[in-house]
């Protein structure tokens, strides 16, 4: 039997991109085990010097200046032009990749990795010998959806929701072969759940705080982007009754700086942690998140039941703004643009506990359940229409494993 082997193209602009497409990897193990072999290249590093540099200069941007990115986005933009057609820069290890893997799909989860990308597969590979599809993970459409993102020939095109989904229609991907299909989370998002009883013997045993205040969760990206300092000091008048769990990504020196921070205010109770594998945890036992409109912070708040509060300190990027837009719409927002915003939010909620209260029934009208298996079993059919030459619609043998 053929094994099914799947191209998954992905690039370290933040933490999401590489999530969905670790989420899909594990997914496809759950499901099919040895069956169907996953590839994850981060093809904008590792084909070109100039796509590199772009790179770091991106989460330059998004730790120390997000308000540039308005004019990166625009620069980016013009890779619309570039590569209609093929694949400009990094073509030569983008084609080596290709004819040394022979993938029976090509499976985009980044912007930048669409245009030209499927192109050039169906001219090594054969029409014939290759799909293509494309997982969009933007919460809305407007100014921050990359045009990037639609390749029009592309087989399968799957977005987060009916709104991202409808502007993609509108940029030309043709409506029959688009799909919306949530949050592509790794597994054990899906099980990870904790009942209150749990919530508060997680927050006292596992994290050394009460187990009885508000808890206000400071988060970050992979790169580690934060404002961490001056936010625990508008928490800090509240001490007593507020405390704060702590998260500083891979920025050691973000981590080093909160650890200071906290022996010199030891009456505030503070968790700290640096790059976290349990955030899924910690958002449980948080009563609400300062977050950048990071689309996978925010995926998984709004999954876990943990209203968002945006950190729009420095100006919010194009691509946060999406995210921004589409909770603002269905629930209504709350920004922090100055550091004293977040202590009068906190303060008011406090004072009248309704207030937070329906902050965070209107959150959770955004909520809703989905099958994650629906969209691997979708992409892994795809792929095996050209992975066996007697392709028969219906389960790949053996059929997926109970998820």
């Amino acid at each position: 039997m053929t094994r099914v082997r799947i191209l998954i193209l992905t690039s370290s602009t933040g933490a999401g991109h590489d999530a969905r497409a670790q989420a899909f990897a594990e997914w496809c193990f759950e499901l099919y085990r040895h069956n169907v072999d996953v590839r994850i290249e981060q093809m904008l590093e590792k084909s070109s010097g100039f796509f590199s540099a772009g790179v770091r200069f991106y989460n330059w941007i998004q730790q120390k200046s997000p308000w540039i990115h308005k004019a990166f986005y625009l620069f980016v933009e013009l890779l619309s032009l570039l590569n209609r057609r093929s694949v400009s820069f990094g073509r030569v290890y983008y084609e080596r990749v290709l004819r040394e893997y022979q993938p029976h799909l090509v499976f985009s989860v980044h912007d930048c990795l669409n245009r030209g990308y499927f192109q050039l597969a169906r001219d090594i590979l054969g029409a014939e010998k290759v799909r293509c599809a494309t997982y969009c993970g933007e919460f809305s459409g407007g100014f921050g959806y990359s045009i990037n993102w639609v390749e029009p020939s592309a087989d399968l095109y799957i977005s987060r929701t009916p709104t991202a989904r409808d502007y993609a229609v509108k940029l030309g991907m043709p409506a029959e072969r688009t799909r919306v299909r949530g949050h592509l989370m790794q597994p054990r998002q899906y099980i990870g759940f904790m009942n209150p009883e749990e919530r508060a013997t997680y927050r006292e045993h596992e994290l050394e705080l009460r187990p009885d205040l508000f808890t206000v969760f400071l988060a970050t990206g992979g790169n580690g982007a934060n404002n961490h300092l001056s936010l625990l000091a508008q928490l800090v008048p509240h001490a007593g009754r507020v405390q704060a769990i702590v998260i500083c990504g891979k920025n050691r020196e973000a981590y080093n700086q909160v650890l200071h921070w906290r022996i010199e205010h030891p009456h505030f109770n503070c968790f700290l942690d640096g790059y976290s594998d349990q955030v899924h945890l910690l958002m449980q036992v948080s009563d609400v998140i300062i977050t950048r409109g990071g689309t996978t912070s925010c995926a998984k708040a709004l999954h876990f039941r943990c209203p968002i509060v945006f950190n729009g300190l420095g100006g919010i990027m194009p691509q946060e703004e999406l995210t921004v837009k589409f909770f603002n719409r269905g629930a209504g927002v709350a920004i922090i643009k100055q550091p004293a915003d977040l202590e009068r939010l906190v303060a008011d909620w406090l004072a009248t506990p309704s207030n937070y209260g329906q902050f965070r029934d209107d959150f959770l009208k955004l909520r809703y359940e989905e099958d994650p298996t629906l969209v691997i079993t979708e992409l892994v059919d795809l792929a095996q229409q050209v992975s066996h030459t007697d392709y028969r619609p219906g389960p790949f043998p053996p059929k997926p494993r109970p998820a």
